[in-house]
């Protein structure tokens, strides 16, 4: 199975060569790998270039966003199956090797999915669920990214591209398209496959904090005609408020996380009233000091300033 990597990547010189080298370490070797260099201004491309190996392409273009970038990758590459690695995270060494397997004995399935892990962080493996997703994924967005998702090519092509609109979940948009057309499979890996990094300057801590960064793509993933056509108004009505939900708890904790902590548990609550869970309840029974301390609302290091 020829494995097709496309690496979008702006403005990430320190980590390009991470995700390049990890890419590199595969024991799986029949894979290509497509480089887009989306208008950096800093070095990405010339790290990029730097490496020596046929499997490995790479594509400049003035800087038109991560999803033009990714749609741009994929036209230029026609493998079995793609994967999207980000340009700052990187993978295990068998991370093509577990997730070409899992799609292998599951000829029934679109994609396969294995492990995760965010860095720097907690060491925990966060492992997506599998099966038929789409309703899940009309609720919020199940995985890191599309560095830990394998798809099979005639599923990529049906699906089509990358929205070029969305600044912000475009691949959440882009995984309820994928999910109207069959099942995921869950790769076997007791290890992460992919590591995400956190990063101090990454647009997603800004974003995720503005309730408008979510209207975009809520409006394009409920207004599909596609999908108005296999679930009921009512099915799609009730998804939505759950995934509204869904949309004012990552507000509230990220508000949180950025020290806004009264801010952050006006969103929690408003979440919770809307779509109560015994797990979230116990998180605001714990009182705002301690939710502040707790996993994912623990607060980002400040930056050091010299």
């Amino acid at each position: 199975m020829r494995i097709g990597i496309v690496t979008p990547a702006f403005n990430v010189a320190p980590y390009i060569g991470d995700a390049i080298r990890s890419v590199l370490a595969q024991t799986h070797h029949d894979w290509t790998m497509t480089i887009v260099d989306d208008g950096s201004t800093d070095p990405t491309a010339a790290v990029a270039a730097r490496f020596a190996d046929p499997r490995l392409h790479l594509i400049r273009q003035r800087n038109a966003g991560v999803s033009v970038a990714r749609n741009r990758g994929l036209a230029a590459n026609r493998a079995d199956a793609v994967l999207f690695l980000d340009g700052d995270d990187w993978l295990s060494p068998n991370a093509l090797a577990t997730l070409a397997a899992a799609l292998r004995a599951s000829p029934n399935a679109i994609a396969a999915v294995g492990p995760y892990a965010r860095v720097p962080g907690p060491s925990r493996v966060r492992r997506p669920a599998s099966g038929d997703l789409l309703e899940s994924l009309l609720v919020r967005n199940l995985f890191a990214n599309g560095g830990h998702v394998l798809i099979h090519r005639n599923a990529v092509d049906a699906t089509g591209t990358f929205h070029p609109g969305l600044r912000y979940g475009e691949d959440w948009e882009y995984w309820t398209r994928l999910a109207r057309l069959g099942g995921f499979t869950a790769a076997a890996s007791p290890t992460p496959l992919l590591f995400v990094r956190e990063r101090p300057d990454g647009a997603y801590r800004s974003m995720a904090a503005r309730p408008a960064s979510f209207a975009p793509c809520m409006e394009a993933i409920f207004n599909l005609p596609s999908l108005k056509a296999r679930l009921s108004p009512a099915v799609l009505a009730r998804l939505r408020r759950r995934a509204e939900a869904e949309n004012d708890w990552i507000v509230g904790r990220e508000l949180i996380r950025q020290g806004k902590q009264e801010e952050g548990m006006a969103f929690l609550r408003r979440s919770v009233r809307a779509a109560p869970s015994f797990r979230r309840l116990a998180f605001l029974a714990a009182g705002s000091l301690l939710v502040a301390r707790i996993g994912p609302f623990r607060r980002y290091p400040v930056p050091r300033t010299v």
